[in-house]
This record gives structure tokens, C-alpha cells and sequence, in this order.
């Protein structure tokens, strides 16, 4: 529900009733993960998606059933050989979906859901959890959890600290998952499984080398979700004037940068000054540390020569493993934009486990189930709902 945070927290603003189809679980082949939502109020608005379009109508029938009725309801799609025309997942795989009514007037989940949307719109880190599977009373109660452990609504009294522990250690980590614990609040006892929603900052993209391959690969990284920063040493070059598209421009030596900025796991880092004076003391300090993606552009040759400077410097070989050069996959790439691609296609692959290859004739899965801290997702562009 969060990937569609911005425009629900104004729903709510404006005292709307509506109702939210959310993604609980996938099987086999499916285009959207835990956490795709589909909303629609009363008026028969709809926003968001649950599907890519196969079961659109039928969820969006369930919304408007669950607003006139006032309750929640747990719906599976699927796809048979048998009743193919039936509505269903083109795409071979299997959906639930649990449908939420949202009324203005709820003194139930709704507190929570709406300081769980305004913490999203806004871009501050939270966790919301909802019940998604168990008696059908319980459905879709919904508590907010902040990172300094405090939290707001209730799933049941016994519930609730349980919950809360089970939702940090997920919004510590950007990620959105099922959790299955008992009613009471333990392991055991009747089980109850939970729908945890992180909702985090927008992963960072730093560019490193203010050339004329940056500006493509800034509008891509903005495209894609990230929060984009380019960082030269070359004031001339590294100006917001040139990259008016990113979020901040920053002119200093990129290994002081990173050594005074913030970077996480779900952290991206693009190095194309492809200039030893800078790449080696950014790329000896890049390598050591728990990013989601680090890549630099040069030849063979160059890559060659910075091999050996790195392991000069003391990088082993298992770190040297992790420096994607040359840079992206192999598109036949030429102008700054097809680069930009190339090199957001192998983010991409990497974040989601592809293998880059072509699909046609291929046997791997269309959509890959690799959990990853590494971009949008986690929670789609709010953060990550991976």
C-alpha cells in the first residue's frame, strides 16, 4: 500500500472513503510483489495496481464490494490450463490479495494506515503492519511502527509487541515480508500472519565523475527511484547547471566524499572519471564496505591496471570480486544515454538477481524472487518493498 502512498495520503487528507486491494503473497511467475496496492473510493477513482492489468477489474469489483459492505476480504488469483479465459494471471502465477475498506469515519485502522501514508508521502521511515491471513475479524487491522520503537494503533493487545519487534528488524532493513506468529503474541497458539510494510528514504545514487555520461545516467537513476548525487573534485565541472536533474551536486575529491557521507547497503555507486588519481583511493575505500553496487567505467586495459593498483593497496581478491568494470552489460552501448542504460540494466540485474540475458529462448523466470537491499524497492521508490 505504500508504493502508493503519496496519492492515498491525500485521499485521506481530504476525508475519503476508499478501499485498498494489497498484494499479501505471490507463486510462481507474478509482476507484483508483497505490498502492490490497488485503491479506489468512493466515487469509483482508482489508483495504483495489484497485477500489471491481468486481474485489474475483478480487484477493482472487490474494492467497491468491500466499501459497501464494510469488510475485509482475502481473494486468491491464479491460472488454470482449464478455465483459461476466466479471470486470472495470464503470466502463470498466483496472487492473494487482501481488500480493506477505508472509511473517513473508522476508528479501527485507519489512524494507523493514514500516519503510515503521511510518514511515506513525506519520505520518513516507518513499518506498517496489518493482519492479512486468520479469523476474518482480525483482517486488516493495521499498526504504524516508528524506528524508535514506538508505535501507534493496535493489532490486539497481546499482539502488539510482537509485532512491533517483527516489524523493526524488516524497517531496519528496507524490507517488506510476511510474518506468521500466534494470536497470542508467541509461536504457538492459532496462527496469524502479518503483512510488514517498510517505508524508507529513496536509496542513493552517487555518481562520481561530472562528465557528459553523468547527465544520462542521473536522469536514469532519478527514473528508477534514487536519490542522486554527482560528486567531481573539478568545480568548472560539477556544477547544478550541468546536472540540473540531480538532487545535489558536489564538488570534492570523491574519496573524501564517500568517506563523509552516508552509504548503506542499498547504496549504488557509479565511477566514471575513469582517472587513477581519483578512482583508486574511491574505489580501495568503495570496495570495503557493505554497498548494494559498485561499478567503474575504462577500457580492459584500464580495468587491468586499476586490478593491479587495488591489489597494491591491499584489496583481495574476494573484494575485487565486487567492482563491476568495465561498467554495465553489453548493449552495444555508444551515446551517453544508451550507457546509461547499460549501466542501469546491470543494477537492475544485480538488484534482482537477472542474468542479463535475452528472454527469448531463455528458461530462467521472467520475475526473479531474490531478496536484496539494493534499490526501490524494497518498497518501490518510497523505499523498498523487495
Amino acid at each position: 500500500m505504500l508504493d502508493i502512498a503519496a496519492e492515498l495520503h491525500r485521499w485521506c487528507e481530504e476525508g475519503r472513503d476508499f478501499a485498498v486491494a494489497t498484494v499479501v503473497s505471490v507463486g510462481g511467475s507474478a509482476p507484483r510483489q508483497p505490498g502492490a496496492a490497488l485503491a479506489v473510493d468512493a466515487a469509483g477513482t482508482a489508483v495504483g495496481s495489484v497485477s500489471g492489468g491481468c486481474v485489474e477489474g475483478a480487484v477493482y469489483d472487490l474494492c467497491q464490494d468491500a466499501l459497501r459492505t464494510g469488510r475485509a476480504v482475502r481473494e486468491s488469483f491464479g491460472y488454470s490450463d482449464e478455465d483459461a479465459f476466466a479471470v486470472g494471471l495470464t503470466c502463470g502465477g498466483i496472487i492473494d490479495i487482501l481488500v480493506t475498506p477505508v472509511p473517513a469515519a473508522d476508528t479501527g485502522p485507519r489512524p494507523a494506515l493514514a500516519a503510515a501514508l503521511s510518514a511515506a508521502a513525506h519520505g520518513h521511515p516507518a513499518a506498517l503492519v496489518r493482519i492479512v491471513e486468520g479469523p476474518a475479524g482480525l483482517l486488516g487491522r493495521a499498526l504504524l511502527l516508528r524506528p524508535d520503537g514506538s508505535y501507534e494503533g493496535s493489532l490486539g493487545p497481546a499482539l502488539d509487541r510482537t509485532a512491533a519487534d517483527e516489524a523493526h528488524a524488516l524497517l531496519e532493513a528496507g524490507r517488506t515480508a510476511t510474518v506468521t506468529v500466534g494470536a497470542d503474541g508467541g509461536r504457538c497458539g492459532e496462527p496469524l500472519t502479518l503483512l510488514v510494510e517498510s517505508a524508507v528514504p529513496p536509496p542513493r545514487m552517487i555518481v562520481f565523475g561530472a562528465v557528459d555520461f553523468a547527465g544520462a545516467l542521473v536522469r536514469i537513476g532519478k527514473f528508477l527511484g534514487y536519490h542522486v548525487t554527482v560528486c567531481d573534485a573539478r568545480p568548472v565541472f560539477a556544477t547544478a547547471r550541468r546536472f540540473p536533474e540531480a538532487d545535489e551536486v558536489v564538488v570534492e575529491w570523491p574519496h573524501r566524499y564517500l568517506d563523509a557521507t552516508e552509504a548503506d547497503a542499498r547504496t549504488v555507486l557509479c565511477v566514471l572519471t575513469h582517472d587513477a588519481k581519483f578512482d583508486i583511493p574511491l574505489l580501495e575505500r568503495a570496495l570495503r564496505r557493505p554497498l548494494a553496487y559498485v561499478g567503474a567505467m575504462g577500457s580492459r586495459r584500464t580495468h587491468e591496471d586499476r586490478l593491479r593498483r587495488l591489489r597494491e593497496a591491499g584489496l583481495g581478491d574476494r573484494e575485487l570480486a565486487r567492482l563491476r568494470s568495465p561498467i554495465g552489460l553489453d548493449l552495444g552501448a555508444r551515446t551517453p544515454e544508451e550507457t546509461a542504460l547499460s549501466i542501469a540494466s546491470e543494477i537492475v540485474a544485480t538488484r534482482r538477481g537477472g542474468s542479463g540475458t535475452p528472454l527469448t529462448g531463455a528458461r530462467t523466470p521472467i520475475h526473479h524472487d531474490v531478496p536484496a537491499p539494493l534499490g526501490p524497492g524494497s518498497a518501490g521508490p518510497i523505499g523498498s518493498v523487495a
